[in-house]
């Protein structure tokens, strides 16, 4: 089975995050300069939250705030679900899918290791089921 910490390995442990003093403005053009769809929140080297697209249209656009004048504490999620480097991929599927959450910052202890996307928990699992099939291929075929 694959786990959090063999994605990490794969892709790296690079985390991108801002304060929750940062304007949702100053978190939006770090998300675009990084291609991702979420940061985490971090506050005295601590994880206090995640700022997504997601906050920023449903609590922002929608709400009718200015996105320059809002602070990202204040439409930050805070109940933040995450994973272990020993949970396994599957769990992490099921976790997003039961949470609909598309980002799971990955703890050790009190120590952010990094983030897996939805994404990356796909390409992993598309990934080994190819592999799988290949070895079952090679199984059938008597190599």
């Amino acid at each position: 089975m694959i786990t959090v910490r063999d994605v990490l390995d794969r892709k790296g442990r690079g985390v991108w995050s801002v304060s929750p003093d940062d304007t949702v403005f100053e978190a939006l053009q770090a998300m675009s300069q990084r291609r991702v769809g979420a940061l985490m929140v971090t506050e005295n080297g601590k994880l206090v939250g995640v700022i997504s697209e997601r906050d920023y249209a449903r609590k922002v656009v929608l709400a009718g705030k200015n996105s320059r004048e809002t602070a990202v504490g204040d439409i930050m999620t805070s109940k933040v679900y995450y994973v272990s480097p020993d949970h396994h991929i599957e769990e992490c599927m099921a976790l997003m899918t039961n949470k609909s959450v598309r980002h799971l910052p990955v703890m050790d202890g009190d120590r952010l290791e990094g983030v897996v996307s939805i994404g990356d928990v796909v390409k992993a699992v598309i990934s080994h089921q190819e592999f799988i099939i290949e070895q079952l291929e090679h199984f059938i075929a008597g190599r």
